[in-house]
């Protein structure tokens, strides 16, 4: 094995998992936001809104991810945004921020179907004495059915967000300096081709193998909380 890029090049890797890690916070916030509204909207008795979901739920999941990123790319044109540099790589917004769009969207589509799940999964008992207390059906959703179904759904939501840790190296198709693509160069630029794309795979086998751990705790945390 050889490794002997690894002291020229590991910032290629430490700021590639800083720009991978802050990526993957936005669009895990981003695409829970969108997730739930797209729940509601999935289970709205507006029959329009219903269908018009329906359609952008079934369109994200059922086309792969790679394509979505390519197309969304290629017809939003944003040029105008500038590029900055983070320690050693050039961070071209023209790209990040398409990238971030397009992986939030598509997490938003699966996200929808957990949280979804989550709130046909609430008792109706409970929904129905929310009611009858006199709780507005918006009120009930927000303060009873909604924080119930997050909780229900936090195994599921928690496998997602790691999803998008991992999916978030598909943005170096298009050109985004991240861990990945911090990996990419390194073999093109040093001739070393497996090692370095082993290197990254570590990273991220460190940081998906942290945010489930993360994760567990705080479903066990709300779990005891929920108990009591």
């Amino acid at each position: 094995m050889n490794f002997s890029f690894l002291p020229k090049f590991l910032p290629y890797f430490t700021d590639g998992t800083v720009i991978t890690i802050g990526i993957s916070v936005i669009v895990v916030f981003l695409g829970t936001i969108f997730g739930i509204l797209l729940a509601l909207a999935k289970l709205s008795k507006i029959k329009l809104i219903k269908w018009l979901a329906n359609i952008y739920i079934e369109l994200f999941r059922g086309t792969p991810m790679i394509l979505q990123i390519m197309v969304f790319f290629v017809s939003v044109k944003m040029n105008f945004l500038p590029t900055f540099t983070f320690g050693i790589l050039d961070v071209d917004l023209s790209r990040l921020i398409p990238g971030i769009i397009i992986l939030s969207m598509n997490s938003g589509a699966y996200v929808a179907e957990i949280i979804r799940g989550g709130i046909l999964s609430v008792p109706k008992g409970q929904v129905e004495a929310a009611y009858s207390l006199g709780i507005r059906p918006n009120q009930a959703m927000k303060s009873v059915i909604l924080p119930q179904a997050f909780r229900i759904s936090l195994p599921s939501l928690g496998n997602e967000f790691v999803t998008i840790i991992k999916d978030s190296s598909l943005l170096s198709t298009i050109g985004v300096m991240e861990l990945y693509n911090g990996g990419l160069t390194t073999a093109s630029t040093t001739y070393i081709a497996l090692e370095p794309l082993l290197f990254a795979g570590s990273f991220y086998l460190v940081i998906t193998f942290v945010t489930s751990q993360l994760l567990n705790l705080v479903e066990k945390k709300m779990s005891k909380g929920y108990v009591k």
